[in-house]
């Protein structure tokens, strides 16, 4: 009879056994399945509609109305191309810097000659490299009767020397207006805004109609009092501050200009 029971319970523990079996196996599949949904879904969410993705490009360039914009295969590398369709080359931009480098020195010694016959421009006339390019900085009041955007007959002078000087260079430039922080209402001039962007652009002009330059090449901005030199605390600081900027940006900076369709 002992042993009679003994075997009934061995028999209920098999039947146990079986029954935990079977649930694991449920859970696994289960498990299984969810991971299967996962992947499927993260593999919809990553997959581009091409032809949604159009539509939108096309709406952005309608709005911003420039060229085209072009949905690229996205199985291979690609870049998006700007001006040169390209990042240019260490070679490139090798030979970039030299002819900076050579119009500057070429500038500096047109600045030495006519130091020579007016010492005032080197008090008047900044050469600096900096990492966006060579920039040449010329004080206001050596280019403009006070308050006024119209270039002077010396300062028209100075501007088509300078042109001349970078006339041979390829890069593109930009031409910034600076002001100090004193206001200004005039009918011409409600702000320094416009003053500065006027002045900005009467040199850019002069730098195109006299020298050649691409106009497709030049930009102008007009900063107002907005990108000081230095704090505009007394006469001094803002005789610094008011100024233009002739910027002759470095070939990796002119990649990143717009340029014609």
């Amino acid at each position: 009879m002992v042993r009679s029971r003994r075997n009934g319970r061995r028999k209920k523990d098999g039947e146990s056994g079986g029954g935990g079996m079977e649930r694991w196996l449920l859970t696994y599949a289960d498990l299984i399945t969810l991971l299967m949904v996962f992947f499927v879904l993260m593999y919809a969410i990553s997959t581009v509609n091409a032809e949604k993705m159009e539509a939108v490009a096309q709406s952005l360039s309608q709005v911003l109305k420039g060229s085209a914009m072009e949905i690229m295969d996205f199985s291979g590398p690609a870049i998006i191309e700007g001006q040169s369709g390209a990042t240019p080359g260490t070679e490139e931009l090798l030979a970039s810097a030299m002819k900076m480098a050579a119009a500057q020195e070429q500038l500096e010694q047109y600045l030495e000659t006519l130091e020579a016959i007016d010492p005032d421009v080197s008090q008047n006339i900044v050469i600096m490299q900096q990492e966006r390019g060579l920039v040449i900085s010329l004080k206001d009041t050596l280019l403009f009767p006070k308050g006024s955007a119209e270039l002077t007959p010396r300062a028209r002078q100075i501007i088509s020397g300078v042109g001349r000087s970078l006339s041979e260079l390829p890069n593109y430039y930009r031409v910034e207006g600076h002001t100090d922080n004193l206001p200004i209402h005039t009918a011409q001039f409600p702000s320094n805004w416009e003053l500065s962007a006027l002045r900005a652009n009467n040199v850019a002009r002069l730098l195109i109609s006299e020298n050649a330059v691409d106009p497709e090449k030049i930009s102008i901005t007009g900063y107002g009092e907005y990108r000081p030199l230095v704090a505009n605390t007394n006469e001094i600081n803002r005789a610094i501050n008011r100024r233009v900027d002739i910027v002759v940006l470095k070939q990796k900076y002119s990649y990143f200009e717009p340029s014609s369709p």
